[in-house]
């Protein structure tokens, strides 16, 4: 039987998800009740006890409600492709007109395609050399999760966008985890320092050189810095046609189907 989760699923729900997927329980208990909400997070029962669970967190692109698919797990292909398009179904009924996806596994990503998910979002990595440049400055984890979303509407629209509370939860795992975000009045970034690389996972910036000034000021920040590597989507204009090119992100549409070939996908607590 495939239905809501109830409070009294609770402690089946994280055994699940942490057999499966190996989170902490204060991850889970955020991602189930503040990145989702209790009241959109789906399971799959049999013989009274739960074998699936999958969360639809809102989202909207193009100025369209949608659901992002988080945390889909659980044993046997049947039970997830019912879940999977029980959840659709369901989300379809409350407005949203698409659910994207990030599969967890190549497995994952076979299912989903099989339930009627097609490739979209692909990104861009390439590695940049970055200069000492004193006179770059930046200011540091200064951007709030609203800011986040309006500056992610600013410099690409057409990106799917989590509302200010589900962003904060993204924040909230990204600063554990020892992100940095740098910022400045043309862009922000968002990175990991791993030794002598800063890794940036999100780069929004007015152009090339507003985001070497970034890095040239993270790299100041992080002392023994020397070089980057830097994610953006395929279609994003910042050192446009450098990098190799990365499959990220699924889409199904529940309604009539609109242009994804240059939408954004990125930060979805994957």
């Amino acid at each position: 039987m495939y239905r809501l989760m109830q409070p009294s699923d609770w402690a089946e729900v994280l055994a699940l998800w942490q057999a499966q997927r190996g989170d902490t329980e204060e991850f889970v208990r955020g991602a189930v009740e503040r990145f989702a909400g209790v009241q959109n997070v789906y399971v799959a029962e049999e013989n009274d006890h739960i074998e699936a669970v999958a969360l639809a967190v809102p989202v909207t692109l193009q100025g369209r409600p949608g659901s992002y698919l988080f945390g889909l797990c659980g044993q046997g292909s049947l039970l997830l492709a019912g879940l999977v398009d029980t959840l659709c179904a369901q989300q379809k009924l409350r407005g949203a007109g698409f659910v994207v996806a990030v599969p967890a596994s190549q497995e994952q990503s076979t299912l989903l395609q099989d339930k009627g998910f097609q490739k979209a979002f692909a990104l861009r990595c390439l590695p940049r050399e970055v200069e000492r440049n004193l006179w770059s400055q930046a200011e540091f984890d200064s951007v709030t999760a609203k800011k986040l979303c309006e500056l992610r509407a600013k410099y690409w629209p057409d990106t799917v966008q989590l509302p200010p509370e589900q962003m904060g939860e993204v924040l909230r795992d990204l600063y554990s985890r020892g992100a940095t975000i740098v910022s400045s009045e043309q862009g922000y970034g968002i990175y990991f320092r791993r030794e002598d690389t800063l890794y940036f996972v999100e780069m929004m910036a007015e152009n090339d050189r507003a985001a070497e000034v970034l890095m040239e000021a993270a790299r100041e920040k992080e002392v023994i810095v020397e070089k980057a590597v830097i994610t953006v989507g395929a279609a994003q204009n910042l050192f446009l046609g450098e990098g190799t090119r990365q499959e990220y992100g699924l889409i199904r549409f529940e309604g009539e189907p609109f242009d994804v070939s240059e939408s954004y996908m990125r930060l979805m607590m994957d």
